[in-house]
């Protein structure tokens, strides 16, 4: 039994193991946060103060700063040179906040000094939005084609083949940002954490702290990842079997 069959035969169970680790992941992230957002930072700052305090020391006096609803919705927009904050990292003072605020900032100082990963990420934007919500549909009802086709013994089985081929090209470009994404949070999270350091914004076991809620929030990227991954070959193995 070959690799393609291998995965089309335990490709659920695999993926099914990937969507208990995401849930694991996240749960793991939020109790991350929720723990260091009890714990309030001794320099009083709020995620808010503490960006704007980072944007200006690094030049970057561009950038609006504006608190969004939701709940580690936070995230920097370069099409509008905003970073937007979320309810508990805005006005709060805590490990947390400040450091995901850093993070942030992080991104917008990646977008001012041109980070090339960054760039190649905000390219794949468009192709990845569509790829991920039409690539896998394409593929499997093109893949569905090209078995009853070839059964009916019709022409133009190649049709199904075809539509197969342009799910998985565009889905493949939803994988293709998932995997970018990961040195450019990466890198995000290595700045902010060497900003609070040596600005000393936070010390010691604050520092800890910080880097544990980060460490958490970069582990949900990897398992995105790894999630889009396993579709992409669960996809090519259906084909395969069906061609």
């Amino acid at each position: 039994m070959g690799f393609w069959d291998i995965f089309y035969a335990y490709g659920y169970i695999i993926a099914i193991l990937m969507m208990v680790v995401s849930l694991i992941i996240s749960a793991n992230c939020k109790r991350s946060f929720n723990k260091y957002a009890k714990v309030m930072a001794r320099n009083g700052l709020t995620g808010a103060a503490a960006a704007q305090r980072i944007l200006s020391a690094y030049g970057v006096n561009d950038v609006t700063i504006q608190p969004i609803q939701g709940d580690l919705t936070d995230n920097y927009n370069p099409s509008d040179k905003t970073l937007n904050l979320s309810e508990s990292v805005y006005a709060n003072s805590s490990i947390a906040a400040i450091g995901v605020a850093a993070h942030e900032c992080g991104h917008a100082i990646q977008h001012n000094v041109g980070f090339v990963p960054n760039k190649i990420r905000s390219a794949l934007v468009p192709g990845a939005n569509i790829g991920s919500r039409f690539g896998p549909i394409l593929a499997i009802v093109g893949a569905g084609m090209m078995g009853y086709l070839d059964y009916s013994g019709e022409s133009g089985g190649g049709i199904g083949y075809t539509i197969f081929f342009a799910g998985i090209v565009i889905f493949t470009l939803a994988v293709l940002f998932y995997l970018v994404t990961l040195p450019v949070e990466l890198d995000a999270s290595r700045r902010a954490l060497k900003i609070l350091k040596n600005d000393g914004l936070l010390a010691g076991d604050e520092l800890s702290g910080a880097r544990a809620v980060l460490s958490a929030a970069a582990m949900t990227y990897i398992a995105a990842a790894a999630s889009a991954i396993v579709t992409l070959l669960r996809l090519i193995s259906y084909g395969k079997r069906r061609n």
